[in-house]
This record gives C-alpha cells, sequence and structure tokens, in this order.
C-alpha cells in the first residue's frame, strides 16, 4: 500500500468521523510496517478535506470574550478545536509531501495526526456537552495558510510549523488553564493539560526532523531558525516562553536566550522608529 497515496486520502475526506478512522488506522499500520515506499503526485493544496462549517474569516473578525462567561468559554474552546482539527490535516500533509525521507519520519507524523485527531474528539465533546458543535462558531485559517507557504521545502515546513505556529501553545496553554481554572471550568483544564504533554512531543518531533534536515544540507540549526523565522514572520517570536516546555521540545538554552534577544531587539527598534 502506498502510504503517500493513503495519507493524501485521508487529508482530503471532509467527513471528520471518516478522517479520524483513517488516520487512526493508517498509523496502526505503519507502526506494523505494511507500507513500501513508492512515489505519488504531490499536489498543492490551498483547501484540505474538511467539513462545510466553521465559516473562515480574518483572525481580525473574530470576538474576544471574558472567560467567566459561557459563550466566552465554548468561543475559546471552539477555537483550540479548529486548531487541532487543522493540525490533523497538517500532519497527514506531512506524510504525504514530503516523499523520499526516513521511514521514521512518516511514522512519527501519523502519531501526530492520530494525537491531534485524539484532542479534536476531546474538544468536540467538550463543546457538545456546553450546548455547542464544531462549525458553530467563526474562525480562521492562519495554521493551513502557513502550511501552503512551506510546502515547498520539508526544512522549511519543520521550522516554522511545529517549532513556530504550534509552540506558540506551549506558550500560552498553562495561562489559558490558569484563567479556565479561576473560572470554575476544571474539565477543560484537564483537556488542555493532556494538549500541553503531547504538544511537547509534536514540537519535539518538529525540532528532531528540522535538525535532521539541516544536518544533511550542512547548514547551522540555530541560525537558520532564525533567518526563516525572520524571513517568513517578518518578526521574531514573541515573549513570554514556556522555556521548559520548549527545551523539552528540542529547543537548546542557547537557542532560546537567542530568541529573547532578538524579540527584545525588535522591541526596542520599533519604540525608537515610532
Amino acid at each position: 500500500m502506498n502510504i503517500h497515496q493513503l495519507a493524501y486520502q485521508a487529508l482530503m475526506e471532509a467527513n471528520i468521523v471518516l478522517k479520524i478512522q483513517k488516520v487512526d488506522a493508517l498509523y496502526l499500520q505503519q507502526k506494523k510496517n505494511k507500507f513500501s515506499p513508492s512515489s505519488f503526485p504531490i499536489k498543492n493544496i490551498p483547501i484540505p478535506g474538511k467539513p462545510s462549517k466553521p465559516e473562515l474569516v480574518s483572525p481580525k473578525q473574530l470576538k474576544h470574550r471574558k472567560l467567566n462567561s459561557e459563550i466566552g468559554r465554548a468561543n475559546l474552546i471552539h477555537a483550540i478545536t479548529h486548531i487541532e482539527f487543522n493540525a490533523i490535516n497538517l500532519a497527514l500533509d506531512a506524510v504525504y509531501r514530503f516523499q523520499n525521507m526516513p521511514t521514521d519520519f512518516y511514522t512519527d507524523w501519523l502519531q501526530v495526526a492520530s494525537e491531534e485527531a485524539y484532542h479534536f474528539s476531546l474538544l468536540q465533546a467538550r463543546l457538545e456537552k456546553m450546548g455547542y458543535h464544531y462549525g458553530d462558531i467563526l474562525a480562521h485559517n492562519g495554521l493551513w495558510e502557513m502550511t501552503v507557504k512551506t510546502d515547498h521545502d520539508v526544512l522549511i515546513r519543520m521550522a516554522l510549523v511545529p517549532r513556530v505556529l504550534e509552540a506558540r501553545g506551549l506558550d500560552v496553554t498553562p495561562g489559558m488553564m490558569e484563567r479556565l481554572e479561576k473560572a470554575g471550568d476544571q474539565e477543560t483544564v484537564d483537556i488542555l493539560s493532556i494538549i500541553l504533554r503531547d504538544e511537547i512531543g509534536h514540537v519535539a518531533i518538529g525540532s528532531k526532523w528540522f535538525h535532521y534536515c539541516c544536518e544533511k544540507r550542512g547548514l547551522d540549526a540555530e541560525s537558520t531558525f532564525r533567518e526563516l523565522l525572520m524571513e517568513y514572520m517578518g518578526a521574531p517570536l514573541r515573549a513570554p516562553f514556556h522555556t521548559e516546555a520548549r527545551l523539552q521540545a528540542g529547543f537548546t538554552q542557547q537557542e532560546m536566550e537567542q530568541l529573547i534577544a532578538m524579540e527584545k531587539q525588535w522591541t526596542t527598534d520599533r519604540k525608537n522608529t515610532s
């Protein structure tokens, strides 16, 4: 069976239940070494398989509500649910798109896809318990847009999606958990605790394969990451950082110090020019 073709089929599946079933079956088959290496045509995918809702809008159009109201908590949970759904597609795209990588690359990213599907299911159930459904609330498409921008190079994908966009979740999740705990929503806090634990592993997988690609090309990983950050994001990462989680996820202490210094210099330069 062609792992790239099957990953593509799961990626383009719009039915959420079927997509999750295909993801879990793919991961199980990959762990049993049931795939043989073979190529499959690679396409640009501006929109992967997804349900008709939620409606996708600019992030500026999304409402920010306080977490001391149920609608505010539902908005937050829905936003995270949407991120997890996109993360399923992101992991599948890595398996489909970046062919001729080591077998462990596909095992790693199918593990990520399976765990993201689990996260999605937990959050979807939480939303439904609150009287909402995935798709009821507007969402944005930022994560997938960066997936498209990095579809031409596995090194750039590993640098910018797991190590920038997904790693941002490591920074902000503890604060969300604290605010939800104060609002009395322990059930959602428990789900986010599971997600935070697993996302450290997902960013670590991105770090692992970013370093692999840098080594194969004779590039210094830390300077390459900083250059790509400025080229594609136009700005350094924003502090504060969850340094402990990032260190567990494959960032070095020196790298964290450099990222903090970049952010401070960027902030100073902007103040001086304003």
